[in-house]
């Protein structure tokens, strides 16, 4: 376990002082290639209802036009939020993230950024927004999610460190969208009903983040692996 996560660390450190020699322009184009691929996978346009990281102001492709354009396709999007486990033991993380719903495009742009200079809803809105997990956290006092609602989320689209060609992917070591997929899939068999799947799972990475063919980024059992990989203007890697 040790070997997983030195070797995970050493390649987080590696992909990260590569990504800091990359210009915005750069950035800005690969951005705009990888939304151009989203859009037209069928999978996306088939999607009622999607989840979609926001991004850091640098080191990764953008998703502020993904999140523009979904909502105007009449999309539900919806995105991260972390909250807080008070108090933490030693069985369970001190915070957990859940996926909550934008209003509006009005509501995006109303965001204010995070200590990393992340887009996030605010603590005093997560009341008035849905929710994926919902019962998962007893603090929260908003919408929860009940077993009577028929849909879910078809599409997750997910940040990440470092990828390679078998649609492996490292994430930036807090295990969030790992156990948010755990707890999804574990709600999920709790509701009954016809349509209760998994959603697709997609990966943006900047060309720089993926990994040459052959190698793979160091995974256990824990880590999920995406049905889909798209990075700048390279083909999207899928199953």
């Amino acid at each position: 376990m040790a070997t997983l996560r030195t070797a995970k660390k050493e390649l987080r450190r590696h992909i990260r002082q590569k990504l800091s020699h990359l210009s915005e322009q750069s950035i800005q184009a690969q951005s705009h290639a990888a939304k151009e691929a989203l859009i037209s996978l069928p999978e996306y346009q088939a999607a009622r209802r999607i989840s979609v990281y926001l991004s850091m102001p640098k080191g990764e492709l953008s998703t502020r036009s993904i999140v523009t354009e979904a909502l105007r396709d009449g999309k539900e999007v919806y995105v991260p939020y972390i909250f807080k486990i008070a108090p933490p033991t030693t069985e369970s993380p001190a915070s957990v993230m859940d996926m909550v719903a934008l209003h509006s495009q009005e509501d995006f742009e109303g965001l204010h950024q995070d200590s990393w200079g992340i887009p996030t809803p605010s603590e005093s809105s997560i009341a008035h927004r849905k929710c994926c997990l919902g019962q998962q956290h007893p603090q929260q006092t908003g919408v929860e999610k009940s077993e009577e609602e028929s849909e879910n989320l078809e599409l997750v689209i997910m940040p990440g460190v470092a990828f390679d060609l078998k649609l492996g992917r490292l994430g930036h070591g807090k295990g969030y969208y790992d156990r948010f997929l755990t707890q999804y899939q574990r709600l999920l068999g709790k509701v009954p009903g016809p349509g209760k799947q998994m959603p697709f799972l997609v990966g943006l990475a900047l060309e720089e983040q993926v990994l040459p063919e052959g190698q793979e980024v160091p995974t256990d059992a824990s880590d999920w692996r995406l049905d889909a990989l798209i990075a700048g203007s390279k083909p999207v890697q899928r199953h």
